[in-house]
């Protein structure tokens, strides 16, 4: 089998849900340069707008979805809509996420008292959860009821968080990822006899618009960089390859997986 075979994605019918930006965003693009339909789903209707209009300037085959991955029956919906148009769903990227915050030590090391466990608002625990994960929950019912009869693969994106304890990010983010990433393999196990992988990609630190965009900001990326063996952090292009493996013919006997793309980070500091 020649690369281009392995790694084939035409016609492929997708779903990205929050792929109006950041990882979601690149999943799209990598998915829509390969020939792949795809839907994107995204609560941000402006930035949607632009996004399809984008891709659509130069003849790549993207829609949009506005929904709130939190609203279930908005959900259920778009997903439902989306497998009409297309006839059917292949691929669906389980990407929309948010940020918990910082953690409980500052960026020089110090402890932060507004981020200590006790002090973690009640409301942004629930938020946290609701968007990281139970509607990557609801995402994995809305694509099985979708893929079930002819398979297909569901790629969630974790985070290193759900393997290792935190200093810098807040506590609700590190359960809802370890959460999300344990669904995986459940999911993967159960859904197997229908020919649906069920994988999860799991980022270290990336520049993206989570938890405001803070990465962005050097002073800020500067301790994360200094944590990882290959002095950087990671852009949306980074994980672009990752993504079109999992989606590809190439992955056809990987399931239940979370593969970590974080530059070593968590190997632990080098020199």
């Amino acid at each position: 089998m020649n690369a281009a075979a392995l790694f084939n994605v035409s016609g492929l019918a997708t779903v990205v849900t929050g792929g109006a930006s950041g990882l979601g965003l690149a999943y799209t693009s990598v998915m829509a340069q390969n020939g792949a339909r795809v839907t994107i789903m995204d609560a941000n209707a402006k930035a949607l707008d632009e996004v399809v209009e984008r891709f659509r300037s130069v003849g790549q085959d993207v829609r949009g979805e506005v929904v709130d991955v939190t609203d279930r029956m908005a959900l259920d919906r778009s997903f439902d809509a989306t497998a009409r148009h297309y006839g059917r769903l292949d691929v669906v990227f389980a990407n929309a996420g948010i940020g918990g915050g910082p953690g409980f030590l500052k960026l020089d090391g110090e402890r932060n008292p507004d981020r200590a466990l006790e002090n973690i608002p009640g409301d942004l625990w629930d938020r946290v959860i609701a968007v990281d994960l139970t509607s990557v929950f609801a995402t994995l019912q809305a694509a099985a009821r979708h893929m079930k009869g002819h398979g297909g693969r569901i790629i969630v994106t974790t985070s290193i968080s759900a393997i290792r304890t935190e200093t810098l990010v807040a506590a609700p983010y590190v359960a809802a990822k370890a959460g999300a990433a344990q669904l995986v393999r459940q999911a993967a196990l159960e859904l197997a006899r229908y020919n649906i992988t069920v994988n999860a990609i799991a980022p270290g630190p990336f520049v993206t618009n989570i938890s405001g965009g803070r990465l962005k900001d050097p002073a800020v990326r500067a301790p994360f960089e200094r944590f990882s063996p290959i002095r950087r952090v990671g852009e949306p292009d980074d994980i672009k390859g990752l993504a079109l493996f999992l989606a590809s013919p190439a992955a056809e006997l990987i399931t239940g997986a979370q593969i970590v793309i974080d530059g070593g980070v968590t190997l632990g500091m080098a020199d």
